[in-house]
């Protein structure tokens, strides 16, 4: 597998770069460097430090368009897929270390499941916020350097990922429904397939521990 940068023209159809927020990104980088980082994953949909911050109006209003959002992190060491997830909107990360993203489509969707074979890896440097469209799958990010591992800010729409709606099966994609704005394609490897999430991945569970 190619690693990419989300710099290079090929992570167009997946996201951009946002640029002319600088100030923005020194204050969240400025709390974000000293968030918990666990030995394995851990995520925070909405972190009082971030969100008291300046910052957060001005990713509500600039990134959002001014709607509510929240401000959370997705911090810790990882190298392996194990899941993939969308959402109705785009969501914003930016890194206090380089970092790797394996995303792909939601339109490489067939049925409900998708082949591993169609994700990329993009290589996200220290600093620079990113961000990925609604369209585009993701998960937790990959480490570039496992002494340093990574600490990735999540900006979403507010209440993404929090409780499941209670709510009768209808639509085909509600089985994929894994938590509030959160539709998630699991391996049959991962943690989450063992806890009841939608097996949607097929093929290998990619592991980039060799390439980087």
């Amino acid at each position: 597998m190619k690693i990419y940068s989300v710099l290079d023209p090929e992570f167009k159809a997946y996201g951009q770069v946002v640029t002319g927020m600088e100030d923005t990104v020194a204050q969240i980088l400025s709390v974000l460097k000293d968030a918990p980082q666990p030995a394995g994953v851990d995520y925070v949909p909405e972190y009082a430090p971030l969100q008291e911050l300046p910052a957060a109006n001005e990713v509500s209003e600039h990134l959002y368009g001014g709607m509510p959002v929240q401000l959370g992190w997705c911090n810790g060491h990882n190298t392996k897929l194990n899941c993939l997830e969308y959402h109705r909107d785009s969501e914003f990360n930016l890194g206090t270390e380089d970092f790797i993203l394996l995303v792909a489509k939601q339109e490489e969707i067939v049925d409900g499941v998708l082949d591993t074979a169609k994700i990329k890896a993009f290589r996200a440097p220290a600093g620079v916020l990113v961000e990925c469209f609604a369209t585009t799958l993701h998960y937790a990010p990959c480490h570039c350097d496992p002494a340093k591992g990574f600490r990735v800010l999540v900006a979403l729409p507010k209440g993404t990922n929090t409780e499941k709606p209670n709510m009768p099966l209808k639509a085909p994609e509600d089985k994929l429904l894994w938590a509030r704005n959160k539709w998630l394609l699991a391996h049959k490897e991962s943690n989450e397939a063992a806890a009841g999430a939608h097996i949607g991945l097929a093929g290998e569970n990619i592991d980039i521990a060799n390439l980087i």
